[in-house]
């Protein structure tokens, strides 16, 4: 009888065992994006009544600034299918303690991303011999804005931009579009000329 009940408890078990190895077994799946087509690098020359001159990406669209403050030549560069902006504020320079007030400023936008970014570098920008020198701040971290640049002649121009993307800052999930927004300010940047 003894034999019986064990070999009895053995089948059930093999039995169990069998109808739940078969059942398909569930694991959380990490959190998926979206998968970002980018359109090919593509550039074309953006000239107006404002005195500088630059390539913008073909895929971009230059907006005015429609803010309660903007000024004259303060302009959007809009990437609709990124949902980005790189806002463009130019202001003339109207003396040397003007010109320092202009830099302290960028320093002061770029240094207020501190609480949530992980790590702020800067690049130097220097162009001689088209007279355009200034300093990109690169923002690591889940901030508003992770680029930010200003350009000057260091006596009558100066122009700073800020890329801001319209979604809750993660990191994590804009980062393909940073990188390619990134090379597209770099081509910004090498392509400013005053006029």
């Amino acid at each position: 009888m003894m034999s019986r009940n064990v070999a009895l408890c053995i089948f059930a078990c093999l039995a169990v065992s069998c109808i739940y190895s078969c059942m398909p077994h569930y694991s959380p799946k990490p959190r998926g994006y979206f998968r970002i087509e980018f359109p090919a690098k593509d550039y074309r020359s953006f000239s107006s009544s404002c005195p500088f001159v630059f390539a913008i990406p073909a895929y971009a669209a230059m907006e005015p600034d429609r803010s309660a403050d903007a000024q004259p030549c303060w302009t959007d560069i809009w990437f609709k299918q990124f949902n980005a902006r790189i806002h463009l504020s130019y202001i003339p320079i109207e003396g040397k303690g003007h010109f320092n007030e202009l830099v302290e400023d960028a320093r002061t936008f770029a240094f207020k991303h501190t609480i949530k970014a992980t790590a702020i570098d800067q690049q130097r920008i220097n162009r001689p011999a088209d007279h355009v020198f200034g300093l990109l701040y690169e923002i690591s971290g889940n901030t508003a804005s992770n680029i930010q640049f200003f350009v000057t002649d260091s006596t009558h121009h100066y122009l700073r931009g800020a890329l801001y993307f319209n979604e809750k800052p993660r990191l994590d999930s804009i980062q393909p579009v940073l990188d390619f927004i990134r090379a597209d300010i770099d081509t910004i940047i090498h392509s400013i000329r005053w006029k």
